[in-house]
């Protein structure tokens, strides 16, 4: 049983560790909470001898959720304005209403 949980820990350590350095905002926490959750279920199936990694894992389950926290509260989403698309959007609007008038005027 310890194998199997010592496993997911990896598993879920590494798909953490990749939702963090990707832009997934509050959604790495899942596989971090599931990895620090099976960490602490090896470290509590291990002995005193095989302590060492699962302390490990739990070490990096924190870091990571420690950066995802601090990614999310401290760094702000910026959308910046383009302005030569509203430019286009506004000629496209402009060139579609005298097609419509000319339409109108055929008739």
């Amino acid at each position: 049983m310890r194998k199997l949980f010592l496993i997911l820990a990896c598993v879920f350590g590494v798909l953490g560790i990749v939702f963090t350095i990707l832009p997934m905002d509050t959604l790495a926490f899942l596989p971090i909470g599931l990895a620090l959750i099976f960490g602490l279920l090896t470290l509590k199936k291990s002995e005193d001898n095989q302590k060492k990694f699962p302390k490990i894992l739990l070490v990096i389950g924190a870091l990571c959720s420690v950066v995802v926290l601090g990614k999310t509260l401290l760094i702000e989403d910026q959308v910046a304005t383009d302005t030569q698309f509203e430019q286009q959007k506004i000629e496209t609007k402009q060139e579609a209403q005298k097609e419509l008038e000319e339409l109108e005027g055929l008739e």
